[in-house]
């Protein structure tokens, strides 16, 4: 089973469940834990391979969406945890969206923050990079190399810094095998932004992100149910970067409060 730890709250029967994303760990919701923690019950996840969850690789069950995505049930089920807020950041947001689809009635409502909701064609050029060099240079150089184009600037460098940190947990191998992803990642992602998910969705996003953003708003902007948000001066990790922002707009939409649908001022 995945690592996890959770924190619960005294009078509070609801839960928000963090996905991390690849080459992170839960350790990247850092920004997050104290605001949370006055609100809701809280469980952080490891996904395997990852973090406190490196030794973990879905005891021999193969690497889909699917398979990843029912380590985050089984936990669910180890905690008893019947339904949940999920909130996720980069490839966590495609696991999620695999999740709701899993299991609809587990997700009380989801916060895709630096949503991977399609690929535009910078980021299509990146993975036909990444795929003709993974085999010829350490994946930890070719992933310092992403974070910077994916995460530029001043104000992204606790980003990559902690992303660089984490990311030296992920042994090589375990790398291969969610590159491996990429595939079915695409297929998916055509196949969900043809039919958008029933339940209450927020797209959180940087306004800096340009490589993610703009699918976002594609996706947002023709389901019924999800709304964005875009947090003006910052890139794809819009959780560190500017948490505080983040925190407000993301609990306001938690805890059940119509977004406003504008971007928030930069710092």
């Amino acid at each position: 089973m995945l690592s996890y730890k959770t924190f619960e709250h005294a009078d509070s029967d609801a839960w928000v469940v963090f996905i991390h994303g690849a080459g992170g760990s839960s350790a990247v919701w850092f920004k997050q834990l104290r605001d949370f923690k006055e609100r809701f019950n809280i469980l952080l996840v490891d996904l395997r391979g990852h973090g406190r969850s490196s030794q973990y690789h879905g005891n021999g069950s193969r690497y889909t969406l699917a398979a990843i995505s029912q380590d985050i049930i089984d936990v669910l089920d180890h905690e008893k945890i019947e339904r949940a807020h999920f909130v996720g950041v980069s490839l966590g947001t495609i696991l999620i969206r695999q999740l709701v689809d899993m299991a609809p009635s587990r997700v009380e409502s989801v916060i895709y923050a630096g949503a991977v909701a399609g690929f535009t064609w910078s980021a299509r050029s990146l993975i036909s990079i990444g795929q003709a060099l993974r085999l010829l240079i350490p994946f930890r150089t070719l992933y310092a190399t992403f974070a910077w184009i994916i995460m530029p600037g001043r104000k992204a460098a606790e980003s990559r810094r902690i992303f660089r940190r984490e990311a030296k947990q992920v042994a090589p191998e375990e790398f291969h095998r969610w590159w491996q992803l990429i595939p079915e990642v695409r297929q998916r992602l055509k196949q969900w932004s043809a039919a958008s998910a029933d339940c209450r969705s927020l797209y959180l996003m940087g306004g800096k992100d340009f490589i993610f953003l703009p699918p976002a708003r594609r996706i947002a902007e023709r389901s019924r149910n999800a709304f964005l948000q875009v947090i003006d001066g910052v890139g794809h990790v819009c959780n560190i970067e500017r948490p505080s922002v983040f925190n407000e707009m993301a609990i306001d939409f938690l805890m059940g409060r119509q977004p406003e649908l504008k971007p928030a001022a930069s710092a």
